[in-house]
């Protein structure tokens, strides 16, 4: 059975009243899940981070070099499904099933294609990206080898976010929550097998064998086990052919994956840039400015996992002509999102030498570490609004002015703010800037939801 047959979905999609603890609750029982998996990503990534640094600081540096580009592309393939995935979820919230299964079906297979083209361009990019990022020379192999590894997966990675996507459209987060889980152990043990003989390059080898086991198991539940988007053992009477698909459907699709994808590609290209910034301060600023972003991203994966459920509602609001309810659940999303990062922030900021000493022993690297750190805690709070708020547009299908408020903010603020004080106090005046735009960023996306629902609802 699907998780909205018994969380509240159900009630949404027939037209139920819903009593304000029922909206909290609803919220609530599809973040937690969500959470889960984003969290166990993250412990994903900070085991990787710390079996890497026990090698030293020149390995740190070498996957710090490119985790940028990674996650630029990562962000790019991302929001290529997204746009069926938020299809999915508005014709779920319609009861429109028959529609859904289609778009899960030509969906995977226009989202795999582009991949490759993906791929393609990542591999020949892989060669000569350390030298592009201004890498030192002793760090450039290495960051090249886990590089080109990582690129040979990306059509792995983009069945597994466009899946897992899809069942979540459905209201099934709790499934993919799990195996997130699963794969967060499985990364563990093929790490612990494979770093100590084959070093960087194990731990994007350890990354790729668990996502490819757990890909494989959430498209099995996707197209054989769920119950309204399993594409096996029916008879639909309405079936859309390839043609019928791109006509119909891909327009509706490009509208909302276009600004997305500009959105990550403006975030991501922001994130390579900011990296440049860095890599003149040296191998200890490049491995301290990798290692803080993963102990960080511990505070605000929960405001992505809040932001998946918040995607979840609103689109099945939308879809089921709900537009209140879709307004009430999303502003209850936001202010979960910030309360809930405003929490893991304090709590970062008092444990943040625990968190980057886990990662790395060396002494320069830590203090480097701890102070940045301190630093961003400040911005958890409103970084946690535009996190959510974002999830509550996409939700909608509107997702152009986020992409904007991201450009003006990333742009504006943080990279001209990140050049200027880093040229005057390091790697610590670069986190400066990039707390000071997070906090520019929540106010202007908290200031578009206001506004946004004054318009549309």
């Amino acid at each position: 059975m699907e998780n909205y047959k018994k969380d509240g979905l159900k009630q949404l999609r027939d037209g139920e009243k819903l009593s304000f603890g029922e909206e909290i609750a609803l919220i609530l029982k599809l973040s937690f899940p969500a959470i889960l998996a984003q969290i166990s990503s993250t412990i994903m990534q900070y085991i990787d981070a710390s079996m890497v640094g026990r090698l030293g600081p020149t390995a740190s540096a070498s996957i710090g070099l490119v985790s940028s580009s990674t996650w630029l592309i990562g962000g790019i393939i991302s929001a290529a499904g997204m746009g069926f995935t938020i299809r999915v979820a508005h014709k779920i919230g319609a009861k429109e099933d028959q529609i859904a299964r289609n778009i899960v079906k030509w969906g995977l297979l226009c989202s795999f294609l582009f991949s490759l083209i993906v791929t393609v361009i990542s591999v020949i990019l892989s060669f000569y990206l350390p030298e592009l990022m201004g890498g030192e020379e002793a760090i450039r192999k290495n960051a090249s080898l886990y590089f080109l590894i990582y690129s040979l997966t990306i059509p792995v990675q983009e069945l597994l976010i466009v899946s897992q996507g899809m069942l979540q459209s459905s209201g099934n987060i709790r499934l993919p929550s799990m195996l997130n889980v699963i794969m967060c152990g499985l990364d563990v043990l093929f790490n612990y097998l494979l770093i100590p003989r084959l070093e960087v390059a194990g731990a994007a080898l350890g990354t790729t064998i668990a996502k490819i086991i757990i890909t494989g198991i959430m498209l099995y539940y996707l197209l054989v086990k769920s119950e309204s988007l399993s594409l096996f053992g029916r008879k639909d009477n309405y079936n859309m052919n390839f043609r019928r698909f791109i006509k119909m459907e891909i327009p509706k699709a490009m509208q909302i994956a276009i600004p997305i994808a500009a959105d990550s590609a403006i975030m991501g290209f922001a994130y390579v840039a900011f990296t440049k910034i860095v890599s003149p301060f040296g191998t200890a600023s490049i491995a301290a400015n990798s290692f803080a972003i993963t102990a960080e991203s511990l505070c605000y994966m929960p405001g992505y996992g809040i932001g998946v459920a918040a995607s979840t509602v609103v689109g099945q609001c939308i879809g089921a002509k709900r537009n209140e309810l879709g307004k009430r659940l999303g502003w209850i999303a936001v202010v979960l999102g910030i309360l809930i990062m405003g929490s893991s922030g304090f709590l970062m900021y008092i444990f943040a030498p625990q968190m980057i000493g886990i990662l790395t022993p060396d002494r320069e690297i830590r203090e480097l570490g701890v102070k940045i750190l301190r630093i961003e805690a400040f911005a958890e709070p409103l970084y946690g609004a535009s996190i959510v708020s974002a999830g509550v547009f996409r939700g909608a299908g509107e997702t152009f002015m986020s992409s904007v408020l991201n450009l003006v903010s990333v742009w504006v603020v943080r990279i001209p703010l990140a050049i200027l004080l880093g040229s005057r106090f390091g790697l610590v005046g670069a986190w400066i800037a990039m707390c000071t735009e997070l906090c520019v960023r929540g106010t202007l996306f908290l200031i578009r939801l206001a506004l946004w629902n004054r318009k549309h609802f």
